[in-house]
């Protein structure tokens, strides 16, 4: 909570550091990473500081908490301050780099709006950033406690057992622990981060969600390769999918990510595109190798059905379960395909498609997609607190602190 000294120091100053914000985080980064390169090394994505993602992610998580606050002072934004912690403690982040932050932080705010940061102006954005980055830390050092974990044991080596071409441009990985250290198994939706050495000798970390149930001895994950280098962007991916093989190494994380199934008995609906299908299998696997008996719908679009990454595996689990179905879009329909009531051509459309009442609801895909698709949920009259989603990157909807 604000002092009240603060308060209406910030209610007077969110209207010009909100409208500067990107600008801010913008600067912010190339001033930290101009002095503290060695971040790029491991802990922070060049792909998203390079199509801007990370900037925006960072100036609308500042701007929500800010404005959580002054408008909201008996609140805080609870799913965006844990699908951050969940990112740093996967990463290893150590709390007394949130000092470095806030060093080059404050120096960008300066940097930007001049003389109007006045030593007043100064000292209630610094009890913001602390207010955050405290709530942040006290939640990570919780995370790591309960993993029996360290910034540095976060990490571990696993070796490639399968790779397994899903698509043209989805590989799947299934990797074994390369030593007798415990390890607790995933929950259903998590996801691992990966460090990968790139040519250039800088470590590069991604997330990718565990699309199979796992009990700590094997992992499996699956990439897509993203065309377009040399924009780092695709750095990693292009990298997984042309070097690494059975038998190689790859450093992985501990499994986190907040996006979990929750254990309940009521219906779950599944709403993917894409490779948003990852986090979805890994959900449907678990629900499937502990024989659940809730009904399950799985809802997904994809260009075709040649590029429906783990199909097999969706339809094998699906199969598994009592009361579980399918529903399939596809912009290009097999030249085979028959016109049928399981699969149809064009964009996701849920306008005459039956929705089981009282249901979980879990999307993953495209920024837009999810969008249009949540929109389509609430006019239905579902609850927004039913409805969860995942972000592959940095949050830039920020729909859950709405």
């Amino acid at each position: 909570m604000l002092s009240d000294t603060s308060r209406p120091v910030i209610e007077a100053t969110l209207p010009v550091v909100g409208g500067n914000i990107a600008e801010i985080a913008k600067r912010f980064y190339a001033h930290m990473f101009a002095e503290k390169p060695e971040l790029l090394d491991g802990l922070f994505n060049r792909g998203n500081q390079a199509n801007g993602q990370q900037q925006q992610a960072l100036a609308g998580s500042v701007a929500a908490f800010a404005g959580f606050l002054v408008n909201r002072p008996d609140e805080l934004p609870d799913h965006l301050l844990a699908r951050i912690a969940h990112k740093h403690v996967s990463l290893g982040l150590r709390p007394e780099q949130y000092k470095v932050v806030h060093d080059h932080l404050m120096w960008a705010i300066v940097d930007v709006l001049g003389d109007a940061v006045t030593p007043d102006v100064a000292a209630a954005w610094d009890e913001v950033y602390w207010l955050m980055a405290n709530v942040l830390i006290n939640s990570e050092r919780v995370m790591y406690a309960a993993a029996g974990l360290d910034p540095e044991s976060v990490w571990r080596p696993w070796r490639v057992t399968e790779k397994i071409a899903e698509t043209d441009d989805v590989v799947t990985f299934v990797v074994e622990r390369t030593d007798d250290r415990n390890v607790e198994p995933s929950l259903p939706g998590q996801y691992i981060s990966l460090k990968a050495l790139m040519p250039d000798g800088v470590h590069q970390p991604r997330q990718y969600s565990l699309t199979r149930a796992d009990d700590g001895l094997h992992r499996q994950f699956s990439v897509k390769r993203i065309h377009g280098l040399p924009s780092p962007d695709g750095e990693v991916s292009n990298l997984l999918h042309a070097s690494v093989n059975v038998g190689d190494e790859l450093v992985l994380s501990a499994p986190f990510g907040e996006v979990v199934l929750k254990p309940a008995d009521r219906p779950v609906v599944f709403i993917s595109a894409g490779i948003g299908i990852t986090p979805m299998a890994g959900m449907i696997s678990h629900l499937a190798q502990s024989a659940a008996t809730r009904s399950v719908t799985l809802l997904h679009a994809d260009h075709s059905a040649a590029s429906f990454a783990l199909q097999n595996q969706m339809r094998a689990d699906l199969a598994q379960l009592p009361d579980a179905s399918m529903l399939n879009w596809f912009m290009e329909p097999s030249a085979d395909a028959t016109p049928s009531e399981t699969e149809f051509t064009g964009f996701m459309d849920l306008t005459n498609v039956e929705l089981p009442a009282d249901s979980d609801y879990y999307l993953c895909g495209p920024l837009a997609f999810m969008q249009a698709i949540r929109s389509s949920l609430i006019v239905r009259g579902v609850p927004a607190q039913d409805i969860q989603y995942e972000v592959f990157g940095p949050d830039l909807w920020l729909a859950d602190v709405q």
